[in-house]
């Protein structure tokens, strides 16, 4: 009797068994309809089995095979395992996960017939038509171009440019001599509003090939159809955000992932894994180089391409501008400000305007203000979900949560006093959009943040605006920081950036640093040298001066020295285990008893791994669920999977009170 071991999307660390009277080998790897309780449920086949632990006599049958397009490869499999067992993760959730919403609802899209095999097109096949001049490449350029090519089995290389260092020219050298050899290339970016731009780069430099992208935010059929196309071959290139490093490609050769810094790569919510991470994995298991660009690594990969884990290539100069812009620190501690601007950043956007040049004023906050207050009565606008305030839109006269999305009017008077004169305090970009628009009438003011880029029409309707000259004066969140081009954007001035000095997060200079060289990048790019302008009251901070050096490397050092006396991260490894319930009795109680089971383990799975105390977490009220955090911390990242594995055992295990919910976050990014 053949029976079918099943992964299906539930919090239960195990497979099903099904009696299958009609598969076969060839059926591992497909999507499969199966009763559940009283439900019908969509899960993958991961194995075939001659005998169960349960009798036959108590297993249900599948209700259908679903043999409507090509089988998940091993290689996805595989893919799917790793992720289930280092992130700690049931494999039913994981295959979920990686499947488009729609195939794994057990359908598929409308497309022509999908044939049964896949087609693998000769490696002689014409990918692509190339354009008659391709740019100069710099001999920087050239030497990592040949390393990559050179590359044989797998190698990971950190491509470290500075801003504007022509870091796509190479992607696109590379991924052309995987389309001449017949192969695929795989190439991730951080986040959905730049694939359209790298799309049609790619898509003009390869004509000839199938180009297929992949992101959250496309519908649930063109999701599911490259998905298709990749698994088939069909597709030649496939860009994407952090989900496309699941995409099922069999002639993969080729692994790149833009800006990997970028928080982005790692998912927050369900299962919770670094794409960047994934996708090095990927390239170790399939013995295929991966490519790692950014002008400010993560503190992990510049320590790897260090210390000889990963290859270093280096483009240290920009393509096309003759220099790096001038970066300029404002000492803002005896100057009065205009409403957060100093006399100098105003001076310098006057000075673009009377040359026609465009400037970029960059306040990663957006909204009216952070808080609307009562000075009277000390009332101050909170949500009632949260433990955060309520952030004021004045521009449609609302007070929202960028937490959870809770929105109220406006009051028109203290709900505490009664008091009418409430008052915004601190700034965001709406208000700074207002300061500058009666600063400077005759400019054409542009605001660009995920309130007025609200949609990918809105967002694509901005950056013509820019593109098309239509705008001076641009006001931007972190939206604006990397991978945009903006030849007459001549002026970058940064405000608001102090806080993240001090942050209880040891990553946040890390991002801050990463964040202001990015945006400081935007500035002279093309033939019109640039500026960029840094207002703090810490002139002196290191940070700062890394920054006017444009000296990354001193900085990374710096800070990796840091971590390795306080025994952070690279020089050791975390996991985070959290709980929210109704109380945060109730979490902290949950997170002491698995403190106290991981206690009942054997010494030797415990030694080399340490379990802090169960604390509220720095946002310890969200969505009104009360919220508690414990560390798990080692030198060693094999002690520490192996005391995760056994751990979570007992973790499922632990009886909960009513509504309380855990996870374990694996290489956590916030505390």
């Amino acid at each position: 009797m053949n029976i079918v071991r099943v992964a299906l999307d539930l919090p239960l660390p195990r497979l099903f068994d099904y009696l299958a009277p009609d598969s076969d080998e060839s059926d591992i790897g497909r999507r499969v309809t199966v009763p559940f309780g009283t439900a019908s449920r969509t899960g993958v086949i991961i194995e075939l089995v001659t005998a169960s632990e349960h009798p036959d006599d108590k297993l249900k049958a599948v209700t259908a095979i679903l043999r409507d397009m090509p089988a998940l490869p091993a290689e996805w499999l595989a893919l799917c395992e790793f992720c289930a067992r280092y992130y700690q993760a049931p494999l039913g959730e994981v295959t979920s996960f990686a499947l488009p919403p729609m195939l794994r609802r057990g359908k598929l899209p409308r497309v022509k017939k999908v044939a049964p095999a896949v087609a693998v097109p000769p490696a002689s096949t014409p990918a692509a038509v190339h354009p008659p001049a391709l740019p100069q490449l710099m001999p920087a350029q050239q030497a990592a171009v040949a390393a990559i090519l050179d590359a044989s089995g797998f190698h990971a290389m950190l491509l470290h440019g500075v801003t504007g260092s022509g870091k796509t020219e190479v992607y696109l050298r590379a991924i052309d001599a995987v389309l001449a050899k017949g192969g695929q290339a795989l190439m991730l970016v951080p986040e959905i509003a730049l694939t359209p731009q790298l799309e049609g780069r790619v898509a003009a430099r390869f004509p000839g090939a199938h180009i297929v992208c992949a992101n959250s935010g496309m519908a649930d059929a063109a999701r599911a159809r490259g998905f298709i196309e990749a698994l088939m071959g069909r597709a030649r290139i496939v860009l994407g955000t952090r989900l496309a490093v699941f995409m099922p490609m069999p002639r993969l050769q080729l692994i790149i992932v833009d800006e990997e810094h970028d928080a982005s790569f790692k998912q927050q919510d369900g299962l919770r894994y670094s794409a960047r991470d994934v996708a090095v994995w990927r390239a170790h298991q399939l013995d295929i180089p991966i490519v790692l660009g950014s002008a400010t690594p993560s503190l992990e990969t510049f320590h790897h391409a260090s210390t000889g884990r990963y290859k270093m290539l280096e483009l240290p100069e920009r393509a096309v501008a003759e220099a790096m812009p001038v970066v300029r620190i404002i000492d803002t501690r005896r100057e009065k400000l205009q409403e957060g601007l100093s006399a100098a950043l105003l001076a310098g956007l006057q000075q673009r305007l009377d040359r026609g040049e465009q400037s970029l004023v960059f306040l990663n906050r957006r909204g009216y203000a952070p808080v609307l207050a009562c000075p009277p009565c000390g009332w101050i606008s909170r949500c009632r979900r949260c433990a955060a305030n309520l952030v004021l839109h004045l521009a449609d006269r609302r007070l929202r949560c960028h937490h959870c999305g809770f929105e109220a009017p406006i009051p028109r008077a203290c709900p505490d006093c009664g008091n009418v004169d409430l008052l915004p305090f601190g700034r965001g970009t709406q208000r700074l959009e207002t300061m500058l628009a009666e600063h400077f009438p005759d400019a054409r003011v542009l605001r660009i943040d995920r309130d007025s880029a609200s949609t990918p029409k809105k967002w694509q309707a901005l950056l013509a605006t820019i593109h098309a000259g239509e705008a001076d004066i641009l006001v931007g969140t972190q939206m604006l920081a990397k991978g945009h081009d903006f030849p007459r954007l001549t002026l970058v001035g940064a405000v608001g950036a102090d806080a993240a000095l001090f942050a209880a997060d040891f990553r946040a200079p890390e991002r801050l640093f990463a964040q202001l060289m990015q945006v400081g990048g935007r500035s002279g790019r093309a033939d019109l040298p640039g500026e960029v302008l840094i207002q703090t009251e810490y002139p002196d901070h290191p940070l700062y001066q890394a920054l006017v050096e444009h000296d990354y490397v001193r900085f990374a050092r710096a800070q990796l020295d840091e971590r390795r006396i306080a025994g952070f991260p690279p020089f050791s490894f975390q996991a985070m285990l959290r709980a929210e319930a109704r109380s945060m009795e109730q979490s902290l109680a949950f997170l002491a008893a698995a403190r106290e089971a991981a206690a009942m383990l054997p010494n030797s799975l415990a030694d080399g791994v340490t379990l802090y105390d169960p604390v509220p977490m720095r946002m310890q009220r969200l969505m009104t669920l009360e919220r508690g955090q414990l560390l798990v911390e080692s030198v060693s990242r094999p002690a520490l999977q192996a005391f995760l594995a056994k751990w979570m055992e007992q973790l499922y295990a632990l009886k909960m009170p009513g509504g309380l919910r855990w996870h374990l976050d694996v290489d956590p990014l916030e505390f």
